[in-house]
């Protein structure tokens, strides 16, 4: 498929990460004006309020946007998940340049003019109005257009909270190994913010004595912006690229960051809307939102694997036997969180230690012991769950004998990415990872049995389980039925024949009701 042809054929996503990347930004910049100019404005007239005002907006600037997202998520009417929270931390990173310019444009208006204008006998609200913002337009725009520059940035992680965007493009590129989605939405990201940086430029006053020229072309420039800003928009609508809101009752499905994590997700969902239940679809959750998310509410639903729930989420020492774990997290998540698991779905994901295949065959690799014994000084690469977690890294190397120099701690998408480019010799993996078979990498065998079972279960609200009806029927209806090859087959269509999660799943539960 050419370049043309994908653009063409996938016109319906882009447009919708289009149309969702632009609402994001202007909402989010809307209300960042309409609370950063007044707090400039205090600013620059309150000598004692400056000091606080420009405290707590640079110490926003420095909370990570996942951290914020997950401080957030649990708040009433500020969190859940979706376009709300991205909104209110959008607005909350685009403060700093405008209350900052706002009031570095009051305070830089010379003190004559103040006296001038004292003198003709104007209200300080007067002076404000038609002399002190008039004068100090350029800077505060300036400020608005570093403002929406960095918010179009900056929304691209909005879609780790099911928010949308294009971001959801970037990382199913990154997850799929799909370079062409990487391109596109970084290429489209790059674009919206080249042409809000060319509209805002245009309503910035010229200099006295500026070609009249320059100025109609910085306006055609604008208009011509605009047009390609809000086309997009206006057509994805006609294209039928906007999601469809289900009615009623509906289940609330989540699932993380990862092409295993959605496919269950979506086969879920597809399974409840066969029996006519309602679903909403807040899929690609990053980090630990997921879970959070179902605590709060925000979600009725989503896959799990009982070893991240034991070690991850309740904090237990790693044990080896499934079973026994199983029923552990059963128990516990009904006790603690008021949340039921779901009988096992018939596969293990455990993690899995990758090399090159070449590696592999050079040193006569089968085992992790053998890679602990190889002649090979390794260039070690982790996701940050696996280094932060009881069962991961600490414990990985204390039972195998590894000593990695300053092993890098990166997004578990790129460490595929680095190693199948020989940046990195050894990772660690998921089991029935489709990118294994993509990118011709093997996994060494746990001979020592140091990682836990991650066997995947579903997670539900109790509530949901108690008041539909279907939930509690499908969920056990789906046990056993997938093994660890069919996940593995699930998992290559999407990574590696780039076929899309719905379809994968319709196909599976296609053939499961076929048996």
């Amino acid at each position: 498929m050419t370049w043309l042809q994908f653009i063409l054929e996938e016109r319906a996503i882009w447009l919708a990460a289009w149309r969702e990347h632009v609402l994001l930004v202007l909402v989010a910049t809307a209300l960042a004006l309409a609370v950063g100019l007044p707090l400039g404005i205090a600013a620059a007239h309150l000598p004692r309020v400056r000091g606080v005002v420009f405290a707590v907006v640079n110490a926003v600037q420095t909370v990570p946007s996942l951290a914020l997202f997950g401080l957030l998520l649990p708040l009433p009417w500020l969190g859940g998940i979706g376009a709300r929270t991205a909104i209110v931390s959008l607005t909350l990173y685009a403060l700093l340049p405008i209350v900052r310019n706002t009031a570095t444009g009051i305070l830089g208006i010379e003190p004559s003019v103040r006296e001038a204008a004292a003198a003709l006998g104007l209200t300080p609200w007067q002076r404000l109005r038609y002399v002190e913002l008039p004068l100090a337009t350029n800077v505060i725009l300036a400020g608005v257009r570093v403002s929406v520059v960095l918010s179009v940035g900056t929304a691209t992680i909005a879609a780790a909270i099911g928010a949308g965007g294009l971001g959801t493009l970037i990382f199913r590129g990154l997850r799929q190994n799909d370079n062409r989605l990487l391109v596109v939405g970084g290429a489209l990201a790059a674009l919206l913010a080249l042409l809000v940086d060319v509209i805002f430029a245009a309503f910035e006053r010229h200099a006295p004595g500026a070609a009249p020229r320059l100025v109609r072309v910085r306006r055609l420039a604008a208009a011509a912006g605009l047009v390609v800003l809000l086309l997009p928009v206006l057509w994805s609508y006609r294209v039928g690229a906007g999601p469809v809101m289900p009615t009623g009752r509906s289940v609330v499905i989540g699932s993380k960051d990862f092409t295993e994590s959605v496919i269950l997700a979506e086969v879920l969902a597809q399974a409840l809307e066969a029996r006519g239940v309602d679903v909403e679809r807040r899929y690609e959750l990053g980090g630990n939102l997921a879970h959070t998310s179902l605590l709060a509410g925000a979600v009725d639903v989503y896959p799990e694997y009982t070893g991240t729930a034991w070690t991850a989420i309740l904090g237990q020492r790693p044990l080896t036997d499934p079973q026994r774990v199983y029923a552990e997290v059963r128990q516990m998540y009904a006790a603690r969180f008021g949340l039921v698991v779901g009988p096992p779905l018939g596969f293990r994901n455990d993690f899995a230690i990758l090399v090159r295949r070449q590696t592999a065959v050079d040193y006569g690799l089968r085992t992790i012991s053998d890679a602990a014994r190889a002649p090979l000084r390794w260039r070690a690469g982790f996701g940050q769950d696996f280094m932060s977690r009881a069962d991961g890294y600490a414990g990985f190397c204390a039972t195998y004998g590894f000593d990695f120099q300053s092993p890098r701690e990166m997004d578990l998408a790129l460490t595929y990415r680095a190693l199948a480019a020989g940046e990195l010799d050894i990772i660690a993996g998921n089991a029935t990872d489709g990118l294994i078979a993509v990118l011709d990498l093997v996994a060494l065998e746990d001979d020592r049995h140091y990682f836990p079972p991650y066997q995947a279960v579903y997670v539900v609200r109790q509530a949901v389980w108690s008041d539909v009806p279907l939930v509690a029927e499908v969920v056990p209806s789906l046990a056993g039925t997938i093994s660890t090859m069919t996940m593995q087959r699930m998992n290559y269509a999407v990574d590696g024949e780039k076929r899309t999660p719905r379809e994968v799943a319709a196909e599976f539960l296609g053939g499961l009701s076929r048996e």
